[in-house]
């Protein structure tokens, strides 16, 4: 999911439910705004209203996806071009999601995530696009079937993590490395649940995974189990396999954890009302 899009002209600039074009366009965005020091006391009085902002995103996104169901997030460049075979991955990440039963998330622009929408889409899937404000037109690729507009991507990010069960990586830029290591990290630092992080393109990903696997490593910066939670492919079927079969995994790990609950629950009832019978013989005699 690359934020550095290619312009799309006539598409129009997204400002929280606002729709700018041609010289309406803001010169910043929202959070470039946000995370302005300045020189000035100005913020005493804009910020306490971009809270407000902020609280109606997240409300808004809730409120969006909340019965969404099953969902794998797919992130890509944006660059990527139809004719490239990136394109063709993308598409049939997509499908081969839709046709497993989940719902696909992208950030909704164009590339390899109107790529994997439109194969969710034409596969008959719910098709989901997350869009954020940015500095030049791009809107949401005709293949989102439920699409949110963010204006700060922190508020984006947390529906990326918050909604899906997995996430298949494709080759990708900036955009694409800063949402693999959030994920990455909030895997390992056991804030969201071990899902499974699938990187699709041996090509592309081989010289990454030799670096954190060489220097990175051997410093003592990561451990080899935190390597181990990525997963590099080169099939798309191989990927949604892999995020299929954890998710049977976890769900069924829920259920039994929600039996153990359930059993232990009784077993204090039941100790409870053994001792309360008891208490009460005791003072009949």
């Amino acid at each position: 999911m690359s934020d550095d899009g290619l312009p799309a002209p006539g598409s129009g600039y997204r400002k929280g439910p606002v729709l700018l074009r041609r010289g309406q366009i803001p010169a910043t965005t929202s959070d470039q705004r946000l995370l302005s020091g300045g020189g000035s006391s100005d913020w005493l009085h804009g910020d306490p209203w971009r809270v407000m902002r902020i609280q109606s995103e997240f409300v808004e996104g809730f409120g969006a996806l909340a019965e969404l169901g099953p969902a794998v997030s797919v992130f890509g460049s944006a660059r990527t071009l139809p004719e490239h075979p990136d394109f063709a991955l993308g598409e049939s990440v997509g499908r081969l999601l839709a046709e497993a039963g989940y719902a696909v998330i992208t950030g909704g622009g164009p590339g390899i995530m109107s790529a994997a929408n439109k194969g969710a889409s034409e596969s008959g899937g719910l098709s989901v696009g997350l869009g954020i404000e940015l500095p030049f037109e791009q809107g949401m690729n005709p293949w989102v079937d439920l699409g949110v507009n963010f204006r700060y991507f922190f508020a984006r990010k947390t529906m990326f993590v918050k909604y899906a069960e997995g996430f298949i990586v494709l080759p990708g830029g900036f955009g694409t490395f800063d949402e693999l290591f959030e994920a990455l990290t909030l895997v390992q630092t056991h804030k969201v649940t071990e899902f499974p992080i699938v990187l699709v393109g041996t090509d592309y990903w081989s010289g990454l995974l030799e670096w954190l696997r060489g220097p990175v490593l051997e410093r003592g910066m990561v451990r080899e189990a935190d390597l181990e939670l990525l997963r590099l492919v080169d099939d798309p079927e191989e990927a949604v396999r892999i995020v299929r079969d954890r998710g049977v995994e976890l769900r069924e790990a829920e259920r039994e954890a929600a039996r153990d609950a359930a059993r232990a629950q009784a077993a204090a009832e039941s100790g409870a009302t053994a001792e309360s019978e008891a208490e009460a013989g005791s003072g009949g005699r």
